[in-house]
Formats: structure tokens, sequence, C-alpha cells
């Protein structure tokens, strides 16, 4: 900014010029002073990506951003499928928050940012300042993988890492909170530090949450299929009556279990133990018996357990696996095994309670889609759920929750559970667009609840369902439900597969693809594709049967199916919740 200049044919004396000369350098400071006050209002900006598969990620996000507001500063909180590769580039200032999905990789909504990130033609990024949290669970070998990958990328292409990544596990809440109250200062500098607040009052959150989940009560435990079928999924309706708890179609309710006791019992004696032993849990004593039975995973064995294992028993198949570092090998080794059937394979190894417990990990929740609406269903949650039950080396395997709920719950047993919300997975706010629902097996959960919302809303939208499982005799679960939906109209269209009820065995992949011109109109008239169920085989080959679709009937070519796919998934159209 130029000094203002006098007008040289000015009629004023000495002094009048003195005192006009001192006014505008005085003027000329100020303006430069405010202009640098603006820039530094500008820069005090902090950019939140998010990469979420179920929601947790952007909680977090919008909770840093609120850290963020108490320094000063703005918190702009993005999804990773909201913004272009190329907008890094004017981001002085960014922090990456992403869960891990499946086997180490990318969420959904992060996968296109990546490969934008990954491209040969992206452009570095000298002038970013980042850090990043990385959400995961140590139970998986790619542990906070999406996160690493983040990190190591923005530091390849020049940002400046601000503070290190920080990795956190199932418990993340306290090491998220540290990440928050150690990075964000960083970026506010000295100054904007000074006007940080603590504000202990109430944060908004409900009263009910991960750390302290509501005591539910259990109201219906009911087979679905039948009784020769040879899967057993049941139906679920659990009361929230009283907790101030709400939900949405699309939501998860999440369900904090307690261990089977025929399965504590059996470590137990494998360890050389009583199970009368007082240990000390979370700050205070209990019995080894309790603390197996309502602390701790015993059902999958450990990292940690595994090695030890191997080490004290000398086996030398186990410990070669374990120092050839093949994690598929491993997997292998120890699939249908749980941590009861690697103690009574070396029963040499025993231990005492206290090194017993230092090798488990928490029992965590699981986490179950919802199939009711919460405005059909305000005072109940209802869930489809499949029993997980097996034999294997002897013993019948039980599944952890799933078996919870089907035998241990009783009138005087609490539910312990609280909500997982999952924004993107939801009904189509506008009521008159198409709904495309691929649900086999107990994937058809959260589409139940997207029909009931349907019908809440007296939507006029058209809703297609495609839903299969081994045999329509046995495992057409809902089966009353969902032809009365026809009946009424609701739904539009229902194609089955019943993948054993013939000599070749069809799956909701290939209805897809006999009914190909169909789906695609309903695309091209503004339809949502919503998927849920099995992460790795069902959804990829239902993603790959789209993309054959849309190429074919749209008459793209390879590249084209793509981009119009990775619109879909832009638009918030083409949404999964897999597992």
């Amino acid at each position: 900014m130029k000094s203002p200049q006098l007008p040289l044919d000015a009629p004023y004396n000495e002094s009048q010029r003195a005192w006009l000369s001192g006014f505008f350098a005085g003027m000329h400071a100020n303006l430069n002073q405010n202009a640098g006050s603006a820039n530094q209002t500008e820069s005090r900006v902090i950019n939140i990506l998010y990469g979420s598969q179920t929601g947790t990620a952007e909680s977090v996000a919008n909770d840093a951003a609120k850290v963020a507001k108490t320094y000063g500063l703005k918190g702009l909180v993005k999804s990773m499928d909201e913004i272009e590769a190329n907008a890094l580039m004017a981001m002085e200032c960014l922090l990456i928050i992403t869960s891990t999905y499946g086997e180490g990789e990318m969420p959904d909504n992060a996968q296109m940012l990546w490969d934008g990130v990954c491209a040969e033609t992206m452009p570095r990024l000298e002038g970013m300042k980042f850090s990043v949290l990385a959400l995961g669970d140590t139970s998986y070998d790619l542990f906070c993988q999406a996160g690493k990958d983040w990190d190591n990328k923005l530091a390849e292409l020049g940002a400046i890492r601000i503070y290190d990544r920080t990795d956190c596990d199932v418990d993340f809440e306290e090491p998220a909170e540290q990440w928050m109250t150690a990075v964000i200062p960083l970026i506010a500098g000295g100054a904007a530090a000074v006007a940080h607040e603590t504000d202990s009052r109430s944060t908004g959150k409900p009263e009910y949450h991960r750390k302290n989940p509501f005591p539910a009560k259990l109201l219906v435990n009911r087979l679905l299929t039948d009784a020769s079928s040879s899967k057993e999924t049941r139906h679920y309706e659990i009361s929230i009556a009283g907790s101030g708890l709400t939900y949405e179609a699309g939501d998860a309710l999440c369900v904090m279990p307690t261990n089977c006791p025929d399965l504590v019992a059996g470590i137990i004696k494998a360890i050389g133990c009583q199970g009368d032993e007082d240990e000390p849990v979370n700050g205070e004593l209990m019995p080894l018996q309790e603390a197996l039975r309502t602390h701790f995973e015993i059902k999958t064995p450990s990292k940690e357990l595994v090695e030890e294992i191997a080490t004290r028993s000398g086996d030398q198949e186990l410990n070669g696996i374990i120092e050839s570092g093949d994690k598929e090998k491993l997997a292998n080794y120890l699939w249908g095994r749980d941590t009861l059937d690697l103690l009574l394979q070396f029963p040499v190894c025993e231990f005492a309670a206290a090194e017993f417990i230092a090798l488990l990990k928490p029992l965590q929740h699981r986490a179950y889609s919802i199939s009711s609406s919460g405005n059909s269903y305000p005072d109940t949650v209802h869930l489809t759920v499949a029993s997980v039950r097996y034999e294997s080396r002897n013993r019948q395997h039980k599944g952890v929750c799933s078996t919870f709920l089907a035998d241990l719950v009783d009138d005087k047993t609490n539910v312990h559970c609280f909500f997982t919300p999952n924004k993107v997975f939801r009904v189509p706010e506008d009521n008159n667009l198409p709904m495309i629902m691929v649900g086999p097996g107990t994937g058809i959960a959260p589409f139940r609840a997207f029909l009931q919302e349907r019908q809440y809303r007296k939507a006029m939208g058209k809703n297609w369902l495609f839903f299969g499982d081994r045999n329509a005799a046995t495992d057409y679960i809902y089966r009353d439900e969902l032809e009365n939906f026809q009946q009424t109209g609701l739904l539009t269209r229902l194609d089955l597969a019943f993948s054993r009820d013939q000599d070749a065995k069809i799956y909701v992949q290939d209805r897809m693809l006999e009914q190909g011109a169909e789906l695609f109109s309903w695309l091209e008239q503004g339809g949502y594709f919503f998927v849920c169920g099995d992460a790795y085989r069902m959804a990829k080959d239902v993603d790959h049967a789209l993309h054959g679709v849309i190429a074919e009937h749209g008459q793209f070519s390879e590249q084209q199916a793509i981009d119009y796919v990775n619109q879909l998934k832009k638009d918030k159209r083409y949404v999964r919740d897999v597992y």
C-alpha cells in the first residue's frame, strides 16, 4: 500500500503541511495494521477433513472444531469426498481425522480424495502444516493404516508435520482429546492460546453414550429363520423408554455384551487358576471370573497372547509363522481357533491370573444396524442379528454378542447400549426420489427401517429392494412384512435371490445384472443406491455389478462408468453400511 501523497499545488503553510503529513502517516500505519489483522484473522482457520465409514471420525472432527473455537480459531469441517485434491493447495492448516476400513483400506468417503492425492499430477504442499489423528482397532493387522498412509503422503508432498500422528485404539476418546488439546494450540500460537477457556458445562451430548451406556430391557427375542434352517437369525426389540435417547433410520445400536460363562470357566481351568482370586481391574478389585466375564475380550486371542503362547510352548510351527511375519499365514492358522482352543492345544502354558489379564484386550461393544425407524418406534429399537454358532475342535463355539442376546439376556439382565449415528446412511431428504436397497441376509436390517421411515413420511418415491439368503423356505426373514409392503405399494419392486434353491447359485448381484436397464433408469431419475452387509465378498461383487450395469446401459466406457459411480458417491447417492 502506497503512502498518500499531498497535493503539490495546495495552498498550505508550513505548519499545516507538517500536521497533514503526520495525519496521513498515522492513517497509513493504521490501514497497514488493520490489513495485517484481517490477514491474521483469515489465516486463523483450521481445515478439518474426516474419513469415516460409520460416523465416528465425523463426530471427532466436530469435537475438534469445538476445541478450535475455544482458541479463537475457525474449524472448517468437511468430509473427504466434499473436496478435490487440488483444494489442499490452499490449506495452510490441515487436520486429518480418519478411521481405517476393512484390511487397511480407506473409508468409502475418503477413497476419491486419496486417489487424487496419489496421482502423479498432484502438486506439492510445502505451504501446509498438518497433523493426523488415526482411529483403529489393534485386533486388526493393519492398525490405523489409513491414518498412517495420509501422514506419510502429506509429508512426502512437502507439508510440514506440526504434531506427530496419534493412533487410537477402540478406546479413542482420551488420546483423541489429548491430540486436540496439543495440536490446536500449536496452530493457534501463543497469543491465541491465552484466549482458550475450558467450558465445564454440558457439551450437549446425550447422557448415555459409550462410556455410560443405557441399561435397557429386552422386550422381544424372536426367531426369524425356520427351525430347520442352517442359520439362526433373530429379531430383537429393546426398550429405550425414559432414556431421552433418539435415533434415525440408518443409525447403529452398540451393545456391550458379557462373555459366555462356559467359556470363562474353560479358560480359568486351562490356565490353572481357581477364578476366585481378586485382581485389580480398572481401579477396583474383582474376582478373576467376574473380570473375564465382563471386562476382557476372551473369544479372539490378542496378538500379545498368541506371541506369549508361542514363546512358552516353544511350538516350532507357531513360532515359525510369527517369525516369518506372514500375516496371512497367521490368520489361516488362527482361523476357527479361539483363546480356549490355543490354551487347550498348549496345556504347558499356565498363567498367573494377573499375567493372563495383562495379555488381554478390553471387551468391546458390538455395533448392529438398526432395523426400525425412530419415528415409527420412538420407545424401542429393533435389531436383526444372526447368532454365531459353530462346531470346531470338538467344542461348540459362540459369537460373543449375538449369543449374549440370544441366550443370556432375561428379564433381570440389562442390555447396556448406546447409539452411533450414521449421518450419511440416510433415507433421501427428497421424498419423491427413488431408492434402491441391496441387503441380503441380515443386511436387510436398515432397509426395513428405511421402508418404515418412508411409510411414516408418506413418501411418494419408488422403493426397490434386492434381498436373498440361502433358502426361501427357511431363510426368507420378514417375508410377511415385505409382502405387505408390496401389497400397499410402499415396496415398488422386490427382487429375491436364494442361492441354494437351484443348481446354479444366484446372488443379489446377479439379479441386479438381470434388471440392469431398469436399475440404470432409476439412477438416471436421481435414485439413491444403498448397500448393507458383508464387506469382503458381497459388497465388492455388488460394486462390480453396479459398474457393469452403468457401463452397459449408459453406453459408457469403463472410465466413464467409474466417473459416474464416483459422482454418485460424491452426491451421497451411493452409500454403504458394510462390515
